[in-house]
């Protein structure tokens, strides 16, 4: 059963105008909820519910696919680069939240196309070159459309974050139409997702505002953990060969 909507468990709220804004229903609907904003909470849920359902499809598609080339690569290669694999849909109190923080107007339609992290899967892989492998081989399909890159291990953010994100659209067949569904994949090796979920807690801890020799330490800390992916690329190579044409080495 679903956790029940509530507003206390939004940061930031949305506004009462907003929510009737994004049910955008008939006069009907506007005067039953009016003055009841249990029943208000209740009709949004109701709502979201049916926009957030392809995205539950959709992970399950993407899901299929990296299963499938996680299944082939243990059975043709001496390794495979996909260590652990890991999904999730935002939360509504998540995702109504971000649609407050970054002034998204309450339109469907508009969520669909600004917020493209409703669906999200995060894969960890062993070395760096496995990340570009794994990008290439979900992202290279013919059904499968990348509609962003950004590469944060190249481009290593200030606070030292490092990982590979790719926006891949891929087709969901309903019984009466073709969505075509945005899903967020987080590829990094183990040491850059250990780093992401410390720095993670730790913003959690300090409520997003970590202090001056906290967010220094992090920085020498995720230089630590490019140097050890360094040198399991250079072991890597040894045992395995160089990276695929076109890849450099971690």
């Amino acid at each position: 059963m679903s956790e029940p909507l509530t507003l206390s468990g939004i940061a930031p709220s949305p506004s009462m105008a907003y929510l009737r804004a994004l049910i955008g229903e008939g006069e009907s609907i506007r005067e039953e909820i009016e003055g009841d904003p249990d029943r208000l909470m209740q009709v949004v849920r109701e709502k979201l519910e049916g926009f957030m359902m392809p995205y539950e499809f959709g992970l399950k598609e993407i899901l299929t696919k990296i299963e499938i080339l996680s299944g082939e690569w243990d059975v043709t290669t001496p390794h495979n680069p996909i260590e652990h694999v890991k999904t999730r849909v935002k939360s509504m109190d998540s995702l109504l939240g971000k649609l407050v923080r970054t002034q998204c107007p309450p339109d469907l339609d508009e969520i669909r196309n600004r917020i493209r992290d409703i669906g999200g899967v995060r894969i960890t892989c062993s070395y760096v070159q496995d990340c570009y492998l794994v990008a290439h081989a979900l992202a290279s399909q013919p059904d499968i459309t990348l509609l962003e890159e950004k590469d944060y291990i190249a481009n290593v953010k200030p606070s030292g974050y490092r990982s590979l994100h790719l926006i891949l659209e891929v087709p969901v067949f309903l019984s009466t139409r073709t969505i075509d569904v945005p899903i967020e994949v987080q590829i990094r090796t183990i040491a850059m997702d250990f780093w992401a979920s410390a720095e993670h807690e730790l913003k959690y801890k300090y409520q997003g505002e970590l202090p001056a020799e906290m967010r220094e330490k992090l920085i020498e800390i995720a230089a630590t953990a490019a140097s050890l992916d360094e040198q399991m690329g250079i072991v890597r190579d040894q045992i395995e060969g160089p990276p695929l044409p076109g890849r450099a080495s971690a």
